[in-house]
């Protein structure tokens, strides 16, 4: 019996529609392939699906500082802030005041 094919699995989830992405040696990101070449050698993979934003609501006071062990205590108030955080850096992208 033949050995199959070292990326076999990812070839049968491309021919099925997958998004197939490549990175080469000299590079640190993934590049999308529409139509890839299958190396022996290439670094390929299937496109991960991006982490959602997360969302916090926060009460914030002119003499309040909200601290780690307050937070459940924040959510549960009448918050006054949405915080919102990128799913893939974590850094704050939006804020927005909750009247």
């Amino acid at each position: 019996m033949r050995t199959p094919h070292k990326h076999a699995d990812l070839i049968k989830a491309w021919a099925d529609g997958a998004e197939i992405e490549f990175r080469w040696d000299c590079l640190d990101d993934w590049r999308r392939l529409t139509t890839p070449r299958w190396d022996q050698d290439g670094e390929y993979r299937i496109k991960p699906e991006p982490r959602p934003d997360a969302v916090d609501y926060v009460f914030v006071g002119a003499h309040h500082r909200i601290t780690v062990s307050q937070l459940e205590w924040a959510r549960e108030t009448n918050s006054n802030l949405r915080l919102t955080f990128d799913g893939e850096t974590g850094k704050l992208k939006f804020a927005e005041v909750i009247a």
